[in-house]
């Protein structure tokens, strides 16, 4: 694919540790950006699901945002990585951590084109 934007990833299921959330799909190979990552699931006994990747940018796009980590009981999930910019544009920014009795590691911003853009912003906690 040359033109066109990544789909979103879904969303982990909830369940006594909750499932990852999906990549976001990358953008087309010229034009495009890269989709966000989904959420991660709910853990309703253990561990928050991760939140997926943001998908990759085209040459021309912005990398997709990292889907947040889920509640977890004893854990909160993870953020996802935000997807990096290849020429022009930003990287996407990093998925904030899921709460939990302990929290999760938020997750890191992409990084943006090498001829004009700038990193994501990390995650929070």
């Amino acid at each position: 694919m040359l033109f066109g934007s990544g789909g979103f990833g879904g969303s982990g299921g909830s369940g006594g540790t909750g499932g990852n959330g999906g990549a976001g799909g990358d953008g087309g190979m010229i034009f495009g950006s890269g989709g966000g990552g989904g959420a991660g699931g709910t853990g309703l006994l253990t561990t928050g699901g991760a939140g997926g990747a943001g998908g990759k940018a085209g040459l021309i796009g912005n990398g997709g945002d990292g889907g947040v980590g889920g509640y977890g009981a004893t854990t909160g999930g993870d953020g996802g990585n935000g997807g990096d910019a290849v020429e022009v544009g930003s990287g996407g920014n990093g998925g904030n951590a899921g709460t939990g009795a302990t929290m999760g590691s938020p997750g890191t911003g992409g990084n943006g084109g090498q001829l004009l853009g700038e990193d994501g912003m990390n995650g929070s906690t």
